[in-house]
């Protein structure tokens, strides 16, 4: 029975919090979210995002989800604001203030200070009679007609409502704004995303000695040792000007020894695949990924325009750099 009832009563706390995420809808049709947008699309400095308490640490979450969607903001705290964290507001600047209630006091307190700085001021409450409301140049209304708390007590579904509509705000503007992955990934230079559009071969490629390299002319045997120094798994065969005549792998040596070819007499030429897979410097790490899964290779030479050698590149090296 105690079981039953944890899930009954989680499962209200979602269909209460989905109401209220519903229920946004009508708001965001409102001319009020329009001229929201255009304020935080207009400025020419960034969005300061503030709140207190469980408001503070959505207002935190909306500031960091326009910061790393091409809307540069900052979260600021309304109590540390009125002891010299104002001085981060410049006129160039947007507020965006988050009061379930409206009548915050350390928010009220600094509402003159940013009047007196001709800042404009986006209200995210949910009374559209506050001081708060009544004092911003657009109020982003997020009532809830109830709290998931069955006491009506801990703010649950008025904190969902808010970071849904800061996320509402965030999206809309980057669509506008016309941002890309790329720049998503620049942003985000440390994620997966980041890596896969950001590394290029460059970053990645054995270069110098530590390329596998052999002349055409050399023999098998010589050609393996190459590949055991350069630990790649292959080794790249190269003709009297550097030009890229083939590779000798792992799996070229598996069917070296099925065809019974004597591996102390036999010259590279004669057992490397000719033709082979390469790539260019400037190429992202990931296109590099993308045939090595497709032609089923685990490593590829880098060449220049002239097909000149200038690199290796291998499986392991995405796998390091965190592009697979």
């Amino acid at each position: 029975m105690i079981d039953a009832k944890l899930q009954e009563l989680a499962l209200a706390v979602i269909d209460t919090e989905a109401a209220a995420i519903k229920a946004l809808a009508g708001e965001i049709r409102q001319a009020s979210f329009l001229h929201a947008c255009r304020l935080m699309l207009e400025c020419k400095g960034r969005v300061v995002v503030t709140g207190m308490g469980k408001s503070g640490h959505i207002a935190g979450k909306i500031a960091a989800t326009l910061a790393s969607t091409g809307t540069p903001a900052f979260f600021v705290h309304p109590g540390e604001a009125s002891h010299g964290d104002l001085g981060m507001i410049t006129s160039a600047d947007v507020v965006l203030a988050l009061s379930n209630s409206g009548e915050t006091g350390e928010i009220i307190t600094i509402l003159p200070i940013i009047k007196r700085l001709a800042v404009p001021l986006i209200a995210m409450t949910g009374n559209a009679g506050s001081t708060l409301s009544l004092a911003a140049s657009a109020n982003l209304n997020v009532r809830v007609t109830k709290e998931a708390c069955p006491l009506g007590l801990a703010p649950t579904a008025s904190t969902t409502a808010a970071l849904a509509m800061g996320d509402a705000l965030a999206v809309a503007l980057l669509e506008v704004r016309g941002f890309t992955e790329e720049d998503f990934a620049r942003s985000h230079p440390g994620g997966a995303l980041g890596r896969r559009l950001l590394l290029l071969i460059d970053d990645l490629m054995h270069t110098g000695a530590d390329i596998p390299r052999v002349d055409i002319d050399t023999s098998l045997s010589d050609a393996l040792m190459e590949m055991t120094r350069k630990g790649l798994g292959m080794t790249v065969v190269v003709d009297a000007g550097n030009q890229v005549a083939g590779v000798y792998t792992d799996g070229d040596l598996r069917r070296t020894i099925d065809h019974k070819v004597d591996l102390h007499t036999a010259q590279v030429r004669d057992v490397m695949t000719p033709g082979c897979k390469t790539i260019q410097p400037g190429m992202l790490a990931a296109e590099a990924l993308q045939i090595m899964e497709k032609t089923k290779i685990n490593a590829l030479p880098v060449v220049n325009a002239d097909n000149e050698l200038v690199g290796a590149l291998n499986m392991h090296d995405l796998l390091r750099a965190g592009v697979v």
